[in-house]
């Protein structure tokens, strides 16, 4: 099938799919996993279209970290409630999931026979991140996005990725770059110039085109050259421009790429896998801990 049909069959059952969920008082979003679970169940995609909605994903990910950090000031993260309320919350969910996990693995689950210990507070773990993306659009769809409280559950957020930097370099025994110590010289260089750029950048189509520089390049790009998260870099580049007089501007500028690109995003989790009955069991146990 050629690729201006796929096209025309995932924007379409992707459009429709969200009007149903909206009518039905439900996240539009929802919608978009259900196309992604229907196009993978149907083979209607070639690999072709699964890396194109890959990259839309990507681009989705690392621009919605970049409008957060545009609306997060970074003395904010060092507020006491927020990284002493991310670390209590992650402590407890850890424990309160990797004991249930592993409690399970004695009522005869397949998929839970003979656990480890050191799995389960593996799982566990893993269980404790909240999901940013589903938490930002939440939060846009009530207009809480700029709230007291929305802020704080972004530095929730932000602090939750801290951890999984931590984690991911401890348990892959990989330490970043010895480049990441002149990490605090480049914030402070990149800060100067992007804020020359910006002021220079006018109201038009190169301020949009700053706005995919500055995360892609000054932040994603430079961040996995020094093996650290590319999308946290994209989200601290953010947050050294939330100062600037055009910041809200381009914030404005960008929402509409971000939404689009993170279409991609829900569709590509769809498409990662269809739903066995096994994982159904799962999600319903772990449902109950939702609560």
């Amino acid at each position: 099938m050629e690729a201006i049909y796929i096209d025309a069959i995932w924007l379409g059952l992707a459009f429709l799919s969200g009007i149903v969920m909206k009518q039905l008082g439900l996240p539009a979003l929802l919608g978009f996993l259900a196309t992604g679970f229907f196009l993978n169940y149907s083979e209607l995609t070639d690999s072709n279209i699964k890396e194109v909605l890959g990259t839309i994903s990507s681009l989705g990910i690392t621009l919605l970290l970049f409008t957060i950090g545009l609306k997060i000031k970074i003395r904010a993260l060092a507020r006491k409630e927020i990284w002493i309320t991310a670390s209590v919350h992650m402590i407890l969910t850890t424990l309160a999931f990797s004991g249930l996990i592993f409690g399970l693995s004695f009522f005869g689950l397949h998929f839970l026979t003979d656990i480890s210990v050191e799995t389960a507070m593996v799982i566990g773990f893993s269980l404790s991140f909240s999901s940013t993306v589903f938490i930002v659009k939440s939060l846009e769809e009530r207009g809480e996005i700029t709230s007291t409280h929305g802020k704080f559950a972004i530095g929730v957020l932000i602090i939750q990725d801290i951890f999984a930097v931590i984690f991911l370099t401890a348990s892959k025994n990989i330490m970043p770059s010895i480049w990441v110590l002149t990490l605090p010289i480049y914030l402070y260089v990149v800060r100067l110039v992007l804020y020359k750029l910006l002021d220079r950048s006018g109201h038009g189509e190169l301020l949009t085109v700053f706005g995919f520089f500055a995360p892609f390049i000054a932040g994603a790009l430079v961040f996995e050259v020094l093996d650290l998260k590319s999308d946290l870099g994209a989200l601290i580049i953010g947050m050294l421009l939330v100062n600037h007089h055009k910041a809200e501007e381009l914030y404005d500028r960008m929402m509409n790429y971000k939404d689009f690109f993170l279409i991609g995003f829900f569709i590509n989790i769809g498409l990662a896998e269809t739903p066995s009955w096994t994982s159904v069991i799962v999600a319903v146990v772990l449902l109950v801990v939702v609560f």
